[in-house]
């Protein structure tokens, strides 16, 4: 299924994942990436309206880079099971990319598309080499099944932005009740009673 670009940043959003802290989580998924696949960089890459940020990074020191230089931002906008650059350098697409040109000097590139709980593209799971190469079938394989592996950290943290929503909104409603001096029922769509407080009391 094809998503749009709005679909898809506001699936980002509700990730809530953008600059938050390192996560050892993830960052043990791109350590394997890197050393199974004999890889000096790995990375777990959130694509937004303008930059790629990465909640995960072995042999890369920055925390983003613009989004129009990002070889994940052409993953995600592909049909296929994994993007492949072998060789960045002689492809007309990437061969002036500053990220080629300059640091960290891309030649290889391979990354796997990871997806939101509700199946957008948020991103990628992608190994970088400064030499060019290809992924043999077992790589390829091992590459797939890492990003799965992503893809269910990243909807374990949906779940646990949903219950702080939850959480607070509970919240929002026992201050409410407390603030109140008339009393106040709160009836379900069924009828039912689910809170109700009179006079200082509460039940």
């Amino acid at each position: 299924m094809r998503f749009g670009e709005d679909d898809r940043l506001a699936a980002v959003q509700r990730l809530g994942i953008l600059d938050s802290p390192a996560e050892e989580r993830f960052d043990v998924l791109t350590r394997l990436a890197a050393a199974t696949l004999s890889t000096p960089i790995a990375l777990v890459s959130v694509i937004d309206t303008d930059r790629q940020w990465f909640k995960s990074r072995v042999g890369l020191g920055v925390a983003q880079t613009p989004r129009v230089d990002a070889f994940c931002a052409h993953a995600i906008a592909s049909d296929d099971d994994l993007f492949v650059v072998a060789d960045a350098g002689t492809d007309e697409r990437f061969r002036n990319n500053p990220l080629v040109t300059g640091d960290p000097n891309i030649r290889f590139y391979a990354g796997r598309v990871v997806r939101a709980p509700g199946g957008e593209p948020v991103g990628t799971l992608c190994v970088i080499d400064r030499a060019a190469r290809t992924l043999t079938p077992d790589e390829a394989t091992t590459l797939r099944d890492l990003a799965g592996l992503v893809e269910r950290e990243l909807g374990l943290t949906a779940l646990e932005e949903h219950v702080a929503r939850v959480d607070t909104s509970d919240q929002s409603k026992t201050r409410i009740l407390h603030a109140l001096h008339e009393g106040l029922v709160l009836h379900a769509a069924d009828g039912r009673i689910i809170g109700l407080r009179l006079l200082g009391r509460a039940a």
